[in-house]
């Protein structure tokens, strides 16, 4: 096996790819609701490959981090700013609490245990299931002017402990949520899930399941138990939204219009929700073949929420008012942080929620305009943007202060993170400049992590042997008490002091964890996608501000 050796050494690029493939082929096996993902799994892959002493430019590692991280605060920062209210803040005090218990547990396990500030860091990261920390703590750690030697060994430590901590708080932080939570609050989350879906409004569809036949349709109707009927009388006689959309008079179009009486032999075109048309024979005539010359273009489009007076109104108040006065525009869809929420009547809009809605060019416009901005259906990157926001975020990582003898800095991580929530947070305002699609956006996040992840992996390999022998039976404790802390302290908080929903409140603490795994689990037992509310908050608000906490205790630790 010499010559795999040799080779692998000495085509570190190749390597860094192998390691990629077959870590994201680790991270797709399952055993239950536990999956432990691509991060993990390259990064399990890079520690043994690592053993053979492959390793990777330390630039190559710092772009892929600064790229990573300026495109996870891009974003996340429509949301993170959204959350800045009342409501918002309310919620976002579980990420508080998340943030400020690992903090202070990782200084007291450090002090106790005699915990060097790598492992230290390293033990952060996993137990908060967050791979950006391992990025910022292991930047700091370079930054503390320490020999070449010790920094590695550090920098190494941090991505074994991690990899550990990572495992246990994985499966905590999942079983917790999908089935210890629910215990303690004396709930069947199923029930409360789809009592809470009811009062809001919503229907009973279980996540992750698409209707075998589409909820908007288009039929052709000729004209008989509507004739004498206007447009209007006969939309409103439909048991659920529909429009008219086309009239053809004795082969002739007829400008539609509310007031339009319909008269026998007419043919329409109605376009609508499936409920509405099920039965429509009896309230119009005769379903007519297609091609009859009443086929129109549906546009879908997707409209991203920034208008002041959409914000924090709900679904039904959207559908009864600026919907229904503009004809023949449904809403299908809407998504926040990447994650499709129910269109329940209760369900509120945030600034940055990405709004489905299908209809004609003209009345789709109208709707942009009183939402928001259209999500740009051109895929080119704005480069000048991206490298200008890079830039002045690595900047502003090079600044630091010094409190009493620590030294305290945000490093190119933490100086992209906020460049990059600053220029997301401008971009969802003015939407003329800086163009970076979100399928552009999700890729440079995915590989900009996994190669810094990959890099971190084959550097720290040599040492992880020694670090498990020392500390193998403190690590996994320490993923597993550093994740049920946080989440019994938030349960009891936001149960008795801030009286949220139970599965809002269980969705709010895998998004306090960012915890993708433990959100699927959830949304699986409560049969809909009720704890999605919760979870977008807490997700935005902690994707944020955990980063910040690895130069926090390289800080105070190393100083």
């Amino acid at each position: 096996m010499d010559w795999l050796k040799e080779f692998l050494q000495g085509t570190p690029e190749i390597t860094l790819f192998i390691c990629l493939a077959l870590g994201y082929l680790v991270g797709k096996l399952r055993v239950g609701p536990i999956q432990l993902g691509g991060i993990c799994g390259t990064l399990i892959v890079a520690l043994l490959v690592g053993l053979i002493g492959v390793s990777l430019n330390d630039e190559v590692k710092n772009i892929a981090f600064a790229l990573f991280i300026f495109a996870l605060g891009f974003t996340g920062g429509p949301q993170f700013f959204a959350n800045f209210n009342s409501s918002g803040l309310r919620m976002g005090l579980l990420s508080v609490i998340e943030m400020v218990s690992v903090v202070v547990l990782v200084l007291i396990i450090a002090g106790l245990a005699g915990l060097d500030v790598g492992t230290a860091s390293g033990i952060l990261a996993g137990a908060a299931t967050e791979s950006a920390v391992v990025g910022t703590a292991t930047e700091a750690i370079g930054n503390l002017g320490l020999s070449g030697d010790q920094t590695s060994v550090f920098q190494s430590n941090v991505a074994t402990a991690y990899t550990v901590c990572y495992l246990f708080g994985l499966v905590t932080i999942v079983l917790f949520t999908s089935g210890l939570a629910p215990v303690l609050m004396r709930i069947n989350l199923r029930e409360s899930a789809a009592a809470l879906l009811r009062k809001m409004g919503g229907g009973d569809d279980d996540p992750g399941e698409a209707p075998a036949a589409p909820r908007l349709v288009g039929r052709d109707y000729r004209v008989s138990a509507a004739a004498g009927r206007t447009v209007a009388q006969l939309e409103a006689a439909l048991p659920a939204r529909a429009t008219v959309e086309k009239v053809s008079r004795d082969g002739k179009p007829v400008d539609v219009a509310p007031d339009l009486a319909l008269r026998d032999g007419d043919l329409v075109l109605v376009v609508g929700e499936r409920a509405a048309l099920v039965d429509a024979e009896n309230v119009i005539g005769e379903e007519q073949a297609g091609g009859a010359g009443l086929d129109m273009e549906l546009e879908t489009r997707h409209v991203v929420v920034t208008r002041k007076d959409v914000e924090g109104r709900s679904i039904g108040d959207l559908r009864d008012n600026e919907l229904a006065r503009t004809h023949g525009v449904f809403l299908t869809g809407l998504s926040r942080t990447e994650q499709h929420l129910d269109l329940s009547r209760g369900t509120r809009l945030h600034r940055g929620d990405e709004l489905t809605v299908t209809g004609a060019t003209s009345d789709l416009d109208r709707v942009t305009t009183l939402a928001g901005y259209a999500v740009p259906r051109t895929i080119t990157t704005d480069f000048v943007y991206l490298g200008l926001g890079v830039t002045i975020g690595m900047l502003i990582g090079q600044l630091s202060i010094r409190i009493g003898d620590v030294p305290l800095s945000l490093g190119t991580g933490g100086g992209a993170l906020l460049a990059g929530l600053v220029f997301g947070w401008f971009r969802s305002r003015h939407q003329f400049i800086g163009n970076f699609p979100p399928a552009a956006a999700a890729m440079t996040k995915d590989l900009g992590l996994a190669t810094f992840i990959a890099a971190t992996g084959l550097t720290a390999g040599p040492q992880a042997g020694p670090l498990l022998a020392k500390y193998g039976v403190l690590l996994p404790f320490c993923g597993i008490g550093m994740v049920l802390v946080p989440a019994l302290i938030s349960l009891f908080v936001g149960r008795k002091l801030l009286k949220l929903e139970p599965p809002i409140l269980i969705g709010a603490i895998a998004g306090q964890q960012c915890s993708t795994p433990a959100i699927t689990a959830i949304t699986n037992v409560a049969g809909n996608s009720v704890p999605l509310i919760g979870y977008t908050v807490t997700y935005a608000m902690s994707s944020i501000l955990l980063p910040l906490t690895g130069p926090i205790v390289v800080g105070l630790i190393g100083g």
